[in-house]
């Protein structure tokens, strides 16, 4: 294998002559072969977009010659339209700040640049990864920008996907507004609902994540770009900060801005933070709705088996005919998921200290992968069970029949304890409180007919 020569300050190392990474990218190879993980795609064109702006930048306030910038920029345009993306190697788990990732990716770029200069990789007297794709940057101020800017970005079609899981959820609620049921408090029989009204309550919980979701995200728009290693600007021009972020702004449609203390922005990671607890708040409302599922469509013999969801796959290696919730199961998994990796943002959001903090590679892998496989699993589980519902009248109405707890709406009218006692004796005989009402001769056969009408057990008459 040809190999080219490169120099860093430990020393030597011979680097693969076809690799666009460079010595400092090897060493950390070599130092972290953690996980197998590399950075995810939004993250890397997020830390490219950061390399082409701040290239642009430092050429309009002279800094950077035209042959350079152009050279650089153009590199990035190519790893922006996807090419060289199997060149950005280092881990996720790496060293603190993500020192190796900031210079992965200034090695491709300035070797990409050179190509394009006509010279050779490796020549970085040319084109230097940190003399001039570095420059007016420090991984402190860059790592949080593009952590921001992947967010920003990735969060956009999980949003979509919320709003249609939430429409979804309404459909049926529309769809079964009128199907009433025995409601459940504390797993124990209740006051009637229907079923649209239960699911309104899922479509509700999902537009009320999305929105906080929406509203958090927010909080990415300011970003650390320009406070250089400590928050002071150190080593960039002081017109290069707006320069870089109006910028990226063009690039990313977002209405980003310098963060109003530079100082914050490089020790406080809590606007993702707030954006990773809207996350987990979401998915622990996926898993409340998913369980719900699973117990609403439990059975079919011996569950509830009010509603039927759909069949996508045999449910059992050894027992025939069995139908599992797959769907919801495996959303659960995904939420749980999701939930661990809010406590792993938590735990590296509160380990920042004095000027920085250095566990932005795990918060950014987490943030990443919880928007991910939120929004891949999300339309799959829209589509494969949630729009496929369908509601088993019939026992809806047999469990109805025979719930103790309509004794609730005599009790205006026998009194709490009379009413318990018909509760209880429908329950020990297995009988309908209407029925044993009409035998203790506490009503009229057109009061009961009255008080327990479907409307008036719903207050959809206003309790006349």
């Amino acid at each position: 294998m040809k190999t080219r020569v490169e120099v860093d300050p430990l020393g030597e190392r011979a680097i693969p002559e076809g690799a666009y990474y460079g010595i400092q990218t090897l060493r950390a190879t070599e130092n972290f072969p953690v996980s197998g993980i590399r950075a995810p795609l939004p993250f890397i064109k997020a830390y490219v977009m950061v390399k082409k702006a701040a290239a642009l930048a430092n050429a309009e306030v002279g800094w950077l010659d035209e042959p350079r910038k152009r050279a650089i920029v153009q590199a990035c345009d190519e790893v922006l339209a996807g090419k060289l993306l199997d060149q950005f190697v280092v881990d996720v788990f790496q060293a603190g700040a993500g020192t190796s990732f900031n210079m992965n990716v200034n090695e491709v770029l300035a070797n990409r640049a050179l190509e394009i200069l006509g010279k050779k990789k490796g020549d970085y007297k040319s084109v230097g990864p940190n003399d001039h794709v570095n420059m007016g940057q420090s991984t402190n101020d860059t790592f949080p920008t593009a952590t921001h800017i992947a967010v920003l970005t990735a969060l956009q079609p999980l949003l979509k996907e919320l709003d249609s899981l939430a429409e979804a959820f309404a459909e049926q609620s529309r769809k079964h507004m009128k199907t009433v049921k025995s409601g459940r408090t504390h797993l124990q029989d209740a006051v009637p609902v229907t079923i649209g009204q239960e699911f309104s309550g899922y479509a509700s919980a999902l537009r009320n994540a999305c929105d906080q979701l929406r509203e958090r995200q927010k909080n990415l728009y300011a970003l650390a770009l320009g406070g250089t290693a400590a928050g002071t600007g150190a080593n960039a021009h002081p017109n290069y900060k707006q320069l870089a972020i109006a910028e990226l702004e063009k690039m990313t449609g977002f209405a980003l801005t310098p963060a109003e203390n530079a100082f914050e922005a490089l020790q406080s990671y809590r606007p993702v933070q707030t954006v990773s607890s809207g996350l987990k708040e979401l998915a622990l409302e996926l898993i409340r709705v998913a369980n719900d599922l699973r117990l609403l469509s439990s059975g079919p013999t011996t569950g509830l088996a009010e509603i039927v969801l759909p069949a996508v796959q045999p449910g059992s290696s050894i027992m025939p005919g069995k139908v599992n919730p797959v769907m919801a199961e495996c959303l659960d998994m995904v939420a749980f998921q999701v939930v661990g990796n809010d406590l792993t943002v938590s735990f590296a959001v509160q380990a920042g200290q004095m000027e920085l903090n250095v566990m932005m590679p795990v918060i950014m892998h987490n943030m990443l992968f919880s928007i991910s496989i939120l929004t891949s699993y999300l339309p799959v589980f829209r589509k494969k069970c949630v729009e496929g519902i369908t509601v088993n009248e019939k026992r809806c109405a047999q469990y109805l029949e025979k719930n103790p707890a309509l004794a609730t709406f005599l009790s205006p009218y026998i009194g709490y304890l009379e009413a318990a006692k018909i509760a209880k004796q429908a329950l020990e005989e297995g009988r309908s409180v209407k029925e044993i009402a009409l035998e203790k001769g506490l009503l009229k056969p057109e009061e009961l007919e009255r008080i327990l009408d479907p409307k008036r057990l719903l207050n959809m008459d206003g309790g006349k």
